[in-house]
């Protein structure tokens, strides 16, 4: 019988409430442009919830370098959005590290307010001992920033399938659907090309969710050392 969603992210937070540790479970929600990462963190931060852990979703988008600095290779560089798109060492410094081993759990939610390109002043704030903490965002894996996660969650949806969700979602931000098309195959989809080959975040992550079928995706455990 296949699962169901609901069946799925019950068990995706089962096993990410299961860690025993003495600071916020760090969840890394990971996956291409339009895979369904955001959906999936939303939906797990609630299921997590309901085992009556603190939660805290942010999203990568917080943490995106200024407009003209990402866009500094050009607009459709795919080496641009790879290199350029997130400020990771903020991250790391602003929210993974004070969540981990020894920090003072006080992080900031986020640097930039993606839709106005203006640096935010939001304050700091202070995670529970026990919350856990869900990130969804593209690149999670990187070596600056893959030792810094307790669970790292891949949300595996082919490129096929991915593309048309984008376009559905965001061809009216880009210009419409040429524009997004575009933007797709030059930029986001082939940064996210870039990623697969430096990095097989399939095989580096300790859980990876077969996405491709929204109704019942599928779980795939893998070893925390991989």
């Amino acid at each position: 019988m296949n699962p169901t969603r609901s069946d799925t992210i019950a068990r995706l937070a089962q096993l990410v409430c299961s860690c025993d540790l003495d600071h916020p479970t760090r969840v890394a929600v990971d996956g291409i442009t339009a895979c369904g990462k955001s959906t999936l963190a939303r939906e797990l931060t609630i299921a997590v919830g309901a085992f009556g852990r603190p939660t805290i979703h942010l999203s990568m988008d917080g943490y995106h370098h200024p407009r003209e600095y990402r866009r500094r290779k050009g607009q459709l560089s795919a080496e641009g959005y790879y290199d350029d798109a997130y400020d990771f060492p903020a991250f790391v410094s602003g929210v993974l590290i004070p969540l981990g081993p020894g920090g003072d759990r006080r992080y900031q939610g986020r640097i930039i307010d993606l839709a106005s390109n203006e640096p935010t002043d939001d304050p700091i704030l202070i995670a529970p001992n026990d919350a856990v903490l869900i990130v969804d965002g593209t690149f999670l894996q990187r070596a600056e920033i893959a030792s810094h996660w307790d669970h790292r969650i891949f949300v595996n949806t082919s490129f096929e399938v991915a593309l048309s969700r984008g376009l559905a979602r965001d061809t009216p931000l880009l210009g419409g659907a040429a524009a997004a098309g575009a933007a797709y195959e030059a930029r986001y989809h082939a940064a996210a090309r870039l990623y697969i080959e430096a990095v097989h975040p399939a095989d580096s992550a300790t859980i990876v969710v077969d996405n491709d079928n929204l109704e019942s995706p599928r779980l795939h455990i893998q070893s925390a050392d991989s």
